[in-house]
């Protein structure tokens, strides 16, 4: 099995970037990974990070961009840099792994997948959820019919970050929305598809002065029901109830908590199964493997850019979760 040929482009410090660095370092049997490229200044703006790029060799975006031996890339800049790297990648001819959701424009986004859909390359997002076991498990059994007709999904993704960190989010359009509420949109529109409706309701807490949208909330309408998804980032005990709830006229499936953490970095999810008419009926509850969040990831990844599976998530769904996610925060076509 040839391994990959992969570059690093841009860190950031409050996503994915690190894990997706040490899983390439980690996951050396499937990547050979030759170097990074600091575009954005990451170097003066993360100085904590640079220890974890010892003993890999820094390169130019040039070098890395127009050098054919290269395959593949990871771009992990901060969120508003992604699209740009991205689509500078595409027209190169790689393979891309980008960090989630894309920056913040819903033309240059267009661009981009106009660039990977030219190229033929494969695009894959970093929406960590997709690989969660009892997410897969969750998906085959609605696509089995297990649940029934889907009524609802309630999504949440909660945690207690820091004011300067809360601060941060004003960059974004729906702030918390847009930088953790994009993985539960992605889990609403692959449970149901399109929506009717979107209807955003994201606020500013102001909790210690702070104006930014740090909770983060949208309804999506459907025929049979309606979605919702939550994303708090003022709340304290928030990451013990994230949560996925999806409700069918057969079963109902929660995901609480969607994560707990062990030692190591390694996760479990916990699941509940009820199907019975019986109000008092607990269901029956299982705990998943443990599991990490990124290696299953980049492997997948990895087996795209060699050939041995086709992408799940097509370029055209990219683009409609993208432009759904930017309307769950509040944005407008006629704003981009």
């Amino acid at each position: 099995m040839r391994k990959v040929k992969i570059a690093l482009i841009g860190i950031n410090r409050l996503s994915h970037g690190t894990h997706v660095l040490n899983s390439l370092k980690k996951q050396s049997d499937l990547f050979d990974l030759v170097g990074y490229v600091l575009p954005e200044g990451e170097r003066k703006k993360f100085p904590e990070i640079m220890p974890q790029l010892d003993g890999l060799q820094e390169l130019t975006l040039s070098e890395v961009l127009e050098n054919p031996e290269i395959e593949a890339v990871a771009v992990e800049t901060e969120e508003i840099y992604l699209t740009k790297y991205a689509t500078l990648a595409a027209r190169f001819g790689k393979h891309i792994h980008m960090e989630k959701p894309g920056g913040t424009s819903l033309s240059e986004f267009s661009e981009l997948i106009a660039a990977v859909k030219e190229g033929g390359k494969t695009f894959h997002i970093g929406y960590m959820y997709r690989y969660n076991p009892f997410v897969c498990e969750l998906l085959e059994q609605i696509k089995r019919g297990d649940l029934g007709k889907i009524i609802s999904v309630e999504a949440q993704m909660n945690c207690r970050h820091l004011k300067e960190n809360r601060a941060w989010l004003s960059q974004f359009p729906g702030g918390m929305m847009f930088f953790l509420g994009c993985h539960l949109v992605d889990l609403i529109l692959q449970i149901q598809g399109m929506p009717e409706r979107v209807i955003p309701l994201s606020r500013a807490t102001e909790t210690d002065g702070v104006t930014a949208q740090d909770f983060g909330m949208a309804v999506f309408t459907y025929a049979n029901g309606v979605s919702f998804a939550k994303t708090c980032a003022c709340e304290t005990g928030g990451f013990t109830r994230r949560q996925l709830v999806v409700t069918g006229s057969l079963g109902t499936v929660e995901l609480k908590p969607f994560e707990t953490l062990i030692d190591g970095g390694q996760f479990t999810t916990e699941t509940r199964y009820t199907d019975t008419t019986d109000w008092f009926d607990v269901g029956v509850t299982r705990n998943s493997p443990i599991h990490d969040r990124y290696d299953p990831m980049l492997a997948s990844f990895a087996e795209m850019v060699r050939g041995e599976k086709s992408n799940p998530w097509s370029y055209d769904y990219e683009f409609a979760l993208y432009r759904t996610i930017l309307a769950a925060c509040g944005k407008s076509e006629e704003d981009v």
